[in-house]
C-alpha cells in the first residue's frame, strides 16, 4: 500500500531577503525557518531545503541497511549515519557524502562495506536523488 507525506512551505518575499516557514504536515513534528542565508550561509537556527534532504537520506539509508542486514542474518545493533549534502549557490546540490558506523555482530569489515553500499543502491532516497553524486564512508565501529 502506498502511504504519501506531506510538507508545505510558505515563502514571502523575494529570494535574497525572503523568508518562509516549512512545515512538515503529516506528522505534525513542527514549523521550521528557512531563508536564503540560511541555506548559502550561516543556519543561524534555521533549517534548508538541503538539511531537510540530509535527514531524509540518512534515516532511509540506515533503514535500507538495517533492513538489508536482518535479511542476511546479521541484524545491527546500532547503526550511526550522517548526510552531509553540499550546496553551491548558483550551481545547487552538488554532492552528497553519506558516512555510516555500524555495531554488527559476526559481521567483517569488508562484508560490512558490501551491505552498506547495497544499502546505498537500494535505498529509495538514493535513488530519487541518482542525478547527485552520492559517495559512502562505511565502517564498523
Amino acid at each position: 500500500m502506498a502511504t504519501t507525506r506531506t510538507a508545505t512551505t510558505h515563502w514571502e518575499g523575494s529570494l535574497f531577503e525572503g523568508a518562509g516557514q516549512v512545515t512538515l504536515e503529516s506528522s505534525g513534528l513542527g514549523t521550521y525557518d528557512v531563508s536564503w542565508p540560511s541555506r548559502a550561509e550561516e543556519p543561524n537556527g534555521r533549517t534548508s531545503p538541503e538539511e531537510l534532504i540530509a535527514a531524509a537520506h540518512s534515516s532511509c539509508f540506515s533503514m535500507a541497511l538495517s533492513n538489508g542486514l536482518a535479511k542476511a542474518g546479521t541484524p545491527p545493533t546500532a547503526l550511526d549515519t550522517s548526510a552531509e549534502v553540499e550546496f553551491t549557490p548558483g550551481t545547487g546540490i552538488t554532492g552528497i557524502k553519506l558516512t555510516v558506523t555500524g555495531v554488527v555482530e559476526g559481521m567483517s569489515e569488508s562484508d560490512f562495506v558490501a551491505a552498506a553500499q547495497a544499502a546505498k543502491e537500494g535505498c529509495p532516497v538514493s535513488q530519487a536523488l541518482a542525478g547527485t553524486t552520492i559517495t559512502l564512508e562505511a565502517s564498523l565501529a
